[in-house]
């Protein structure tokens, strides 16, 4: 089996439990808001398997971004699009949302736009914490015994 795939799968399984946790949290909070639900068994039911796949993909996903043959922009494209998918089904499945073109968009200008923004500061905080590492390993094996590291400045007791 595929590294890739067995990895997908390996994180879905160990997250995807997380998923009929937080549907259970949305009714608790809805119901302590007062606001008025009625749900049987069968919408319950298909509120924990919906959940729980949604929660199985989009930990799964993870794995587009490690796929170091593809470019930045596919890995983007590749783990955006499967989570979109999952919750768009899932939530029209459970008449989360209604099937209406105006809500749709919406849906999905939020989605797009969350996803984008949650993606790119991941990637700048990773690009600067990477830039970090290296300079400090810059300093711990080549630079200066008088350079700066982590913020104090190195003296004979560092040695």
């Amino acid at each position: 089996m595929n590294k890739y795939v067995r990895s997908f799968l390996h994180r879905g399984l160990i997250f995807s439990g997380l998923g009929p946790v937080v549907a259970g949290i949305v009714y608790l909070i809805l119901e302590l808001s007062h606001v008025e639900i009625k749900i049987n068994g069968f919408d319950l039911f298909l509120a924990i398997i919906t959940t729980y796949i949604i929660a199985f993909v989009q930990a799964g996903s993870s794995v587009f971004k490690e796929i170091e043959t593809w470019g930045m922009a596919k890995q983007v494209l590749f783990q955006m699009t499967s989570i979109y998918v999952v919750y768009f089904v899932g939530y029209l499945i459970n008449h989360w949302i209604p099937f209406n073109w105006i809500v749709i968009v919406i849906f999905t200008s939020i989605f797009v736009a969350t996803f984008l923004s949650i993606w790119f500061t991941a990637y700048f905080i990773s690009k600067k914490v990477s830039r970090k590492l290296n300079e400090r390993l810059l300093i711990e094996n080549g630079g200066n015994e008088n350079e700066w590291y982590w913020g104090i400045k190195k003296g004979n007791w560092w040695k």
